[in-house]
């Protein structure tokens, strides 16, 4: 098989990992602190996309339609957080679940009634391509790659270098004693929520130009980011960068190999990895408890 091919489908293994980890980052986040398996995020996905696909068809310009459907997709998780999920928090972890399974369901249809059911394209804000070890590679997908990565690191330097940061970690290990301390974690709660909702929604601003625009898209990729979060470990942020990448690079190098392992093989890594590590890559000692 053409070499040009092998690199093209690593970078596109990537591209497609970079998506997911924005997205299961959200997740992690959310389970991370708050006990909550947040559904509704693939919502904020789909909504980002469908935003972004918008304003880049009013006004001509893809880069702020993407800025505008990760914003749009912020202000709607606020609002939800505020209405639904503020009143719960305490509740049983299926209860929220089943909850925010509600909101998506609920959002999805909102959708269809704004954009209707007729899948849309959006335009591709780069369309120039560079040689990567002699393959041509889209532009567009190396800057996916590089939102990503630099997403990780901003998380990364929030939580350990920001006085927010440090007050999260402790509330992922004891929310009462921190709540004890004088800090109000409802607020840590809000916007860890936000932050995740605006994560999601940039995930699918970003994935707008690379598929069409389509209601179901957020329950398409349901599979796939919960195998991210389940073999990185729940509530694990490089957990979740590395299985988004693995799965990414087992989708796409699969079905150079052959077209349905596409499908079958993030399955079958997901059973291996599990049965070698039950609590997932990088599980925590929080989730095993």
């Amino acid at each position: 098989m053409d070499g040009n091919l092998w690199v093209s489908g690593v970078v596109y293994g990537l591209s497609m990992g970079s998506i997911f980890f924005l997205l299961a980052a959200g997740l992690s986040l959310c389970f991370g602190l708050m006990r909550i398996i947040s559904l509704d995020q693939l919502l904020y996905y789909s909504l980002g996309a469908y935003v972004a696909y918008q304003v880049s068809v009013s006004t001509g310009l893809v880069w702020p339609g993407i800025l505008c459907g990760a914003l749009a997709a912020g202000l709607v998780s606020l609002a939800v957080e505020r209405w639904v999920f503020y009143r719960i928090y305490a509740r049983e972890i299926t209860f929220t679940m089943i909850t925010s399974f509600g909101v998506l369901m609920a959002g999805v249809g909102a959708i269809k009634y704004l954009w209707g059911l007729v899948p849309r394209p959006m335009g591709i804000p780069i369309e120039a391509q560079v040689a990567v070890l002699g393959a041509p590679v889209p532009v567009y997908r190396l800057l996916v790659i590089g939102v990503a990565v630099a997403v990780y690191g901003l998380i990364q330097w929030v939580l350990n270098r920001t006085i927010v940061g440090t007050a999260i970690r402790a509330a992922v290990e004891d929310v009462d004693q921190v709540e004890g301390l004088g800090v109000d974690v409802y607020r840590l709660f809000t916007g860890t929520f936000v932050g995740a909702g605006v994560l999601s929604g940039l995930a699918g601003a970003l994935h707008g130009p690379l598929v069409m625009v389509d209601p179901q898209m957020g329950l398409e990729v349901v599979p796939f980011v919960f195998m991210v979060v389940i073999i990185g470990g729940l509530g694990s942020l490089k957990g979740t960068l590395v299985s988004a990448f693995l799965v990414g690079q087992v989708v796409s190098l699969g079905s150079l190999v052959y077209a349905p392992l596409a499908q079958m093989a993030p399955f079958a890594a997901m059973l291996l990895i599990l049965l070698w590590k039950p609590t997932g890559l990088y599980g925590s000692a929080l989730v095993r408890r």
